[in-house]
């Protein structure tokens, strides 16, 4: 999981914060009941999100409750839970069991092997109750490597492939909001992709690793790639408002609109910190 659909605390009211941050503890508390420690361990902002955005959308009845963990071992911690908290917690097991082996193919990771050996009993269970999901990624796991191995220059291309995958993760069942769900994970996989190339460009470039900002014709400029990515999350926004939400919808448009650009700006930041060190050093 990348980790970059965050809220921004500093943006939110403190009960939205506090509401948000049961809706995290609910999904923890989730995988730990389905997939023990194990499942626990691939705990990810991203499927908070879905979690809070499902719940926003289909509004079941919840369960609060105040509990210790082990991270909050002489506080309780609010707890928010309800019957989509399964499909969040099983979507988020599928989706870090792949990302786990790519890790092993990509790096030879031992830690990734024994993480994801220790989850995929479970990932066949998750394959059967959700075929149409499973088939979404272990296509995209290989679509993505034969795109990385031939060098794909397209950027919608590239990234789409992400977005596909998400679009139909997001899209819990075939109903009336289906195809509004997918475009709006189409669009925040399409994102996220890009942030993450974004993110490790540097690095990319002195391995010569794949990465799609760098097969272009010109070095992509943090502007070029700023507009490109705002096209994402405005096509991601546009998306939710055509959702009947309510319920979450405060902390679901911080998200949107702010949480996610909190990672682009520490990269930015990072940057200018680099650059500033270099112009020291000349």
């Amino acid at each position: 999981m990348f980790g970059y659909i965050i809220a921004n605390k500093a943006e939110l009211k403190v009960k939205d914060y506090e509401i948000y941050h049961s809706y995290y503890c609910g999904l923890c508390r989730t995988l730990k009941e389905r997939f023990g420690r194990a499942g626990q361990l691939t705990l990810s902002y991203d499927m908070t999100f879905l979690y809070v955005l499902l719940s926003g959308l289909y509004e079941p009845d919840e369960k609060d409750t105040e509990r210790f963990c082990v991270l909050h071992p002489t506080e309780k911690q609010l707890q928010r839970e309800n019957d989509l908290a399964a499909y969040a917690a099983d979507m988020n097991v599928l989706l870090s069991y792949y990302d786990l082996m790519d890790d092993w193919s990509d790096d030879k990771n031992r830690k990734s092997l024994a993480a994801a050996k220790a989850l995929k009993k479970h990932v066949a269970r998750i394959s059967e109750n959700y075929p149409r999901q499973a088939r979404a990624v272990e296509r995209y796991i290989s679509e993505l490597a034969a795109a990385e191995k031939s060098g794909e220059g397209s950027i919608d291309l590239a990234s789409g492939l992400t977005g596909t995958m998400l679009g139909e993760i997001f899209c819990m069942k075939e109903d009336e909001w289906a195809l509004t769900m997918r475009r709006l994970g189409f669009y925040l996989g399409k994102y996220i992709y890009l942030m993450d190339a974004w993110e490790d460009r540097g690095a990319d470039k002195e391995k010569g690793s794949y990465n799609v900002w760098l097969r272009q014709d010109h070095e992509v400029s943090e502007d070029e790639a700023l507009s490109i990515l705002n096209l994402m999350m405005s096509e991601c926004a546009f998306s939710f408002e055509a959702l009947p939400v309510l319920k979450n919808a405060e902390i679901i448009r911080n998200i949107i609109y702010s949480g996610v650009w909190i990672k682009f700006e520490q990269v930015k930041q990072k940057a200018a910190g680099k650059g500033a060190a270099g112009a020291k050093g000349k």
